[in-house]
This record gives structure tokens, sequence and C-alpha cells, in this order.
């Protein structure tokens, strides 16, 4: 009865040096294919943006390298496009500004369906959940009559501020929804302690939960960010002015000419289209997963 009563005790190995080098080595080489895997589309686009017409379009050759690195794809899109004068920059401000209003918008209407209790809530939530699921492609039938009445007092159409007024309207739903359960998780103990010490509603919502539930709202801005800068339908239809066009449709339409495609300027221009989502997400990512709600609870 002793001996079966007794604990097994079972070798426990030690973390030298030496092992954990192993783990490490072990980890990146468990890891190499699927790096192998989401990179390769990258590196192709960026080696025939480097490769001239010749090569591009010369069968024998390897896909895989360039045998000479010459400039004259991004030298076009300088030279003979409006990428970086109009493009780019038409982009940056239709993301901004649409991510701004609608994480503005999303942040109080998901603080009050996840705090407030009023008569029709539940109903609120649902139609979020609903509207979000409703196809952007429908959304831009009934939002073209919308932009030609505005435009009548704004003269907002074929200009970019027709998608800076159209885009959060899929935008908002998916920030609502989203943030919706950020706020859930934040303790309602620490609002309370906020109002017993004279904060109102909105005062506790900018001090006291919003930096509680950051990554939330940073995720809202990355997500919300991104689908504006991809965003290919609304900006083709709503834009036919070559200066106001976004970078998605500015691209498309100039380097696209029937059966002629311009590889080496349209590899250049997904290299250069790419790269300010990609800086984005590598300044924000530390700070998206840190999980500042743990200072909640200190």
């Amino acid at each position: 009865m002793a001996s079966s009563s007794m604990a097994v005790e079972v070798p426990v190995r030690a973390k030298t040096p030496t092992w954990r080098l192993r783990q490490a080595v072990l980890a990146y080489v468990y890891l190499m294919p699927y790096i192998a895997f989401a990179l390769f589309p990258l590196y192709i686009t960026l080696v025939t943006s480097f490769k001239n017409k010749q090569e591009i379009n010369n069968p024998g050759l390897s896909p895989f390298w360039a045998t000479g690195i010459t400039l004259e794809n991004y030298q076009y899109l300088a030279e003979n496009t409006h990428f970086f004068d109009h493009w780019m920059l038409n982009t940056f401000i239709v993301s901004a500004l649409a991510t701004g209003i609608s994480v503005l918008i999303g942040i109080l209407a998901a603080y009050a369906l996840a705090r407030l209790r009023f008569r029709g809530v539940e109903v609120f939530g649902v139609a979020v959940f609903i509207t979000y699921l409703v196809p952007t492609s429908l959304l831009f039938l009934p939002l073209i009559n919308v932009v030609n009445f505005l435009d009548d007092f704004l003269h907002i159409r074929d200009t970019y501020w027709s998608l800076v007024l159209t885009y959060p309207t899929f935008l908002i739903p998916f920030v609502t929804w989203l943030l919706m359960g950020y706020f859930r998780t934040v303790p309602v103990e620490v609002e309370e302690c906020a109002y017993l010490d004279g904060c109102g509603r909105l005062r506790a919502l900018v001090s006291i939960v919003l930096p509680m539930a950051l990554p939330g709202v940073v995720c809202a801005i990355l997500f919300g960010f991104t689908l504006c800068w991809n965003e290919f339908l609304y900006s083709l239809v709503f834009i036919q002015d070559a200066l106001h066009k976004t970078l998605s449709v500015g691209v498309v339409t100039e380097l696209i000419r029937g059966d002629i495609y311009y590889w080496g300027s349209l590899m250049g221009a997904c290299i250069m289209g790419s790269l300010p989502i990609i800086v984005l997400y590598a300044f924000f990512m530390d700070y998206y997963v840190s999980g500042l709600t743990a200072g909640a609870i200190k």
C-alpha cells in the first residue's frame, strides 16, 4: 500500500544552452516550409519587377531569378503614370479618413450595444451582424443614387470624397461587431469605480475603457485601413478621372490595355503598393499582441 501511494518521480531534462539552441533551430526548421510557401508569390513579384521586357517575355529564361537588374519598370510608373503623385496619395487620404470616421462611430456604437441596456438592444446587435454580412458588391447599386443626390450639394461625384463617404457603409458594421467583443471583456467594476470618482459615461469610455480595449481598437484600425487600401469595386464605379483614382483601380486601368499587360510595371506597382501595409503591420504587430488588458487587473 505504501509503495502504491508513493509519487512517481519523472526526471526533468535540464534546459542547458545547447538544448535551447537545438529547440530554436528545430522551430525555425519546422517554420521554413510555411515561410517559403507564404513568401513565394512576393518573391516572384519582386524578381519580375526588376526584369526588362525582353527577359519577361522570353520563355527560355527562368522566372525564379533575373539575369540583370533594371529599374525601368519603376521609372515607367514615375514618369508615365500618376502612381506616386496621385494614386498613392489618394489611396492614403481615402483610407485614413474612412477608417477614422468608421472607428469613431464604431466605438460609440459598440460601447452602446455592449454596455447600455435599452429596448431593442438585441435587435440592433443582430442588425449590425446582418449588415456586416451583406456583400459590398450589392451595396454599390443604391449608393450610386446616394452619391448622385449628394453631388448636387457637395460635388463629390468623380472625386475620392465619394469613397470617403461610402466606405464607412461596410466599415462601420465590421468595426462595431469587432469592438463589441472587446468591450465585453472589460470588467464592469472598473467603470463603476470611475463613476464613483465622478466620471461620466463618456469620460469613463475615453479614460478607462478605451485604454483597456486598445488592442481591439488597433485591430479595427489595421483591418479597416487594409480593407480601404485594397478596395476596388467602389473606386472603379464612382471615379473615372485618372487624377482621382485610387491605387488598385489606377494600376489596373492604366497598366492593362486590352490584351497588353505591362507585367514589369504591374509587379513594381504591387511591391510599392504593398509596402505601406507591410510597414503598418510591422510597426503595430507587437503592440497588437502585447495584451494590454492585463493592466486592467492591476
